[in-house]
């Protein structure tokens, strides 16, 4: 699986962005999709995840309540809405791609087989 990752840019804090992930293989849906972000200085960190059929959805703590993942597999596409963006969301992010089963809760980085190359999200104040 190939992931490319876009839709990141400079915001305000209190607005939105909307990333999108478009993967490549005929596999897509069999996959775990995971939202990472990594800020300058720090560990890339878990942000959100979604089952292969959309039914188990986990957010980090940071970002519950005001990022939305979701993902179309007819388009091979997962998605991040980001909205109430704060300084602290400021990070490279990025998706990937975990072929654990659906029962398992990867969060670790290194339960993700595929990644893509990462968007700048920017928030200014």
């Amino acid at each position: 699986v190939q992931l490319q990752a876009s839709g990141g840019g400079l915001v305000q804090a209190g607005g939105s962005l909307r990333l999108s992930c478009a993967a490549s293989g005929r596999t897509f849906s069999r996959y775990i999709m995971g939202w990472f972000r990594q800020a300058p200085g720090k560990e890339r960190e878990f942000v959100a995840r979604m089952s292969w059929s959309g039914g188990i959805v986990d957010y980090a703590d940071p970002v519950k309540g005001r990022f939305t993942i979701s993902r179309d597999n007819a388009k091979n596409t997962v998605y991040l809405q980001m909205s109430d963006l704060k300084s602290e969301d400021m990070a490279v992010y990025y998706c990937a791609a975990s072929s654990f089963p659906a029962s398992r809760t990867p969060r670790a980085p290194d339960e993700y087989d595929y990644w893509g190359q990462g968007t700048q999200v920017t928030v200014s104040s």
